[in-house]
């Protein structure tokens, strides 16, 4: 991809053929890449690294996502009101555990769409070894040569392995609206309510549990118990209906972990997949022409929140009801 003799601008400017053609041929391939990635049977070998101990940061992950939310407005909000360096602090804050399948998609991304040799033991390290290799492949080292200043240099590996990130970061306020959705057909298959989340689950499964504890133990067997608590109810206490919420909520977090298997060709099928991915890569071709203000963004994290409010709003109503 060598540059073109006919008086092409420099290496930095808008017009260079040598970007042009790199950047055009990576978007090229970005339908090629969601097929062979996540679309089954590639996302199933994706997901194979999520056996292990993402099944431990998966729960942990969803717990820190409403701080990533936070994280990121208020990094917004200072960048708007012109504190770049309290917003630049703030957006450096890696508030997610990085995961084997996030660390995965990160590889993938340099290796196969973007095509730069990565040492995958230096990326199971050091979160930036990605960004690391996209700068010092010779194609971008090519575009990146008007640059002198080793301050310049590693702000640009910081953004661009941010970028990397945070698309990565993506999956799990993914597998969270996924999770929901699954609970959402449970509840009105099982119970025939309104269940966006496993809090809103939790009361009619506590209410289930402690049915079946009460006709078990009823002193005339089980046959006149079922008829017995079929007229009255068996209500749960406090303390089951707050372990039931722990419960639910602690294995819906772990199932998150594999929620990708399904979310994967729904998206792929739905082109989110590719527009996310055509984002990414405006980001970093904006980085690496240093014309850049805006990082890239993920907004499915603001959308897993949404529907966290939605489930809150669910059980607040049906407490007030009873």
């Amino acid at each position: 991809m060598g540059s073109s003799s006919k008086g092409a601008p420099s290496a930095g400017g808008s017009g260079n053929p040598l970007r042009l053609a790199y950047f055009d041929c990576r978007r090229a391939m970005i339908d090629g890449f969601v097929a062979r990635h996540f679309t089954w049977p590639g996302t199933l070998r994706l997901h194979r690294a999520a056996f292990g101990w993402d099944m431990l940061r998966a729960p942990v992950n969803v717990a820190l996502s409403p701080v990533l939310l936070l994280t990121r407005i208020a990094a917004y909000l200072f960048r708007r009101a012109g504190r770049r360096g309290l917003a630049d602090w703030l957006s450096r804050r890696r508030i997610l555990l990085r995961t084997a399948v996030a660390r995965r998609v990160e590889m993938l991304i340099v290796t196969d769409l973007l095509d730069v040799p990565l040492d995958t033991a230096a990326a199971d390290r050091d979160p930036s070894a990605p960004a690391r290799a996209v700068f010092a492949a010779p194609e971008f080292r090519e575009m990146l040569r008007t640059r002198d200043s080793a301050v310049q240099d590693d702000a640009l590996v910081w953004r661009i392995s941010q970028a990397l990130g945070e698309y990565a970061g993506v999956r799990s306020a993914v597998a969270e609206m996924t999770t929901t959705l699954c609970v959402l057909v449970v509840g009105a298959l099982v119970f025939q309510m309104l269940t966006p989340g496993m809090i809103s689950m939790a009361p009619s499964v506590a209410d289930a549990m402690a049915r079946s504890t009460a006709i078990a133990s009823f002193p005339l067997g089980q046959t006149l118990g079922g008829m017995w608590y079929g007229v009255f109810s068996a209500v749960a206490s406090p303390w089951l209906v707050g372990a039931t919420v722990v419960g639910l909520v602690m294995t819906g977090s772990a199932v998150a972990a594999f929620s990708g298997v399904l979310a994967d060709p729904v998206q792929s099928r739905l082109g989110v997949h590719s527009r996310r991915l055509r984002r990414l890569l405006d980001t970093v071709e904006a980085e690496v022409l240093g014309r850049s203000d805006r990082p890239f963004v993920a907004r499915e994290h603001l959308y897993a929140r949404l529907l966290d409010l939605f489930d809150a709003a669910a059980s607040a109503l049906r407490i007030f009801r009873n």
